[in-house]
């Protein structure tokens, strides 16, 4: 990477050279390690229930070449080539990969909190910022445009309130990115929420299944998908004003579009292509009806294209298990756990 390459979050596009491939490093190698550890946490329990399992895979997707923002990674995966038997097997596999990346998220928070550099740093970024001193972000930020702005949660509202010691030192969240342990740091919660949502087969469908059995599975994952999908397209429908706008103009057009991410989206919850339809057409329904009477509320555009993702090729449903032997008090407890760890991570907005 010495300059025909190029990437900078919020910045001109520009060639970059050695230096910034060194300072990439130093997001990177701690976003890969957390990475490591969340998989790794699934490729112990899986060998301890003797299961074959390859090792961590690692899905490389960096869009720099074309001028697109990215991280380098869609995440990493280890391959179960046996199926697991239990419930407490899929519990004990699915709870364990998300709670070691969560501590160690939780570590690189720390170090990245406690060890911020002054307002140089950033001014040695964006020198246009320094006339304003450390009251820069009233100024510089009326009209953001396309730069990416890192949503809240609870752990970061933690860390900002009671582990920094000098509030000025405090990254504004258009800025984050620019300071790698906690950009790491903030990933890694985020992925550690979107594995342990209680849905289908990710980590937090396995511990719901693990916990309460495949009867409340099967009415809880849907319920709650349907709710995700629901929340993630509000803003997205356009009202037609038939006063106004000519019949079958883009909006109708575009609307027609929402309507058929959805209905691929929920394409999987029944059997039946009818009730499927009827269940996207009621979704849209509801988001059209929102959009007008709360035309400012939006829910999240980029869960979209997650919710198609679940929806359509991981599935809802969970497979089910030789032993239904229900789980003891200590997992119970782990499982209650990491429902506060979900709580604690999840940004209704992670991207802005």
């Amino acid at each position: 990477m010495t300059g025909n390459f190029w990437f900078d979050f919020g910045q001109k596009i520009k060639p970059l050279g050695i230096s910034d491939f060194w300072r990439g490093l130093q997001f990177s190698l701690p976003f890969i390690g957390v990475l490591t550890v969340h998989e790794f946490g699934h490729y112990y329990f899986a060998k301890k229930h003797k299961a074959e399992v390859t090792l961590p895979l690692y899905i490389p997707a960096w869009l720099g070449f074309i001028a697109i923002q990215s991280i380098g990674t869609m995440g990493a995966f280890i391959r179960l080539k046996s199926e697991l038997k239990s419930r407490i097997e899929y519990f004990d596999v699915g709870v364990a990969g998300p709670l070691a990346g969560f501590v160690a998220g939780i570590a690189l928070l720390f170090y990245g909190f406690t060890h911020l550099p002054g307002l140089d740093y950033i001014f040695n970024i964006h020198p246009e910022y320094a006339k304003y001193g450390a009251d820069y972000a009233r100024h510089v930020y009326s009209n953001p445009g396309a730069n990416l702005r890192l949503g809240s949660n609870f752990l970061f509202q933690f860390f900002e309130t009671y582990v920094v010691s000098d509030a000025n030192l405090i990254p504004n969240a258009y800025e984050m990115m620019h300071y790698p342990f906690i950009f790491a740091g903030y990933l890694s919660l985020f992925f550690t929420a979107l594995n342990l949502m209680p849905i289908g087969q990710l980590d937090g469908g396995h511990i719901l299944f693990s916990t309460f059995g495949s009867r409340i599975h099967s009415i809880v994952s849907p319920v709650l998908f349907v709710c995700f999908i629901s929340y993630a397209g509000l803003g997205t429908p356009h009202p037609i004003d038939f006063q106004y706008d000519t019949f079958l103009t883009s909006k109708l057009y575009e609307n027609l579009l929402i309507l058929g991410v959805i209905l691929v989206s929920v394409s999987r919850v029944f059997p039946e292509f009818l009730n499927n339809l009827t269940l996207a057409i009621g979704i849209f329904g509801f988001q059209y009806v929102v959009k007008i009477w709360f035309p400012h509320f939006e829910g999240n555009p980029g869960w979209i294209v997650f919710g198609l993702i679940l929806g359509r090729f991981l599935g809802i449903y969970h497979p089910p298990v030789e032993d239904n032997q229900p789980l003891n008090p200590t997992r119970l407890i782990v499982a209650f756990l990491s429902l506060v760890v979900f709580v604690l991570c999840f940004s209704p907005k992670p991207f802005n």
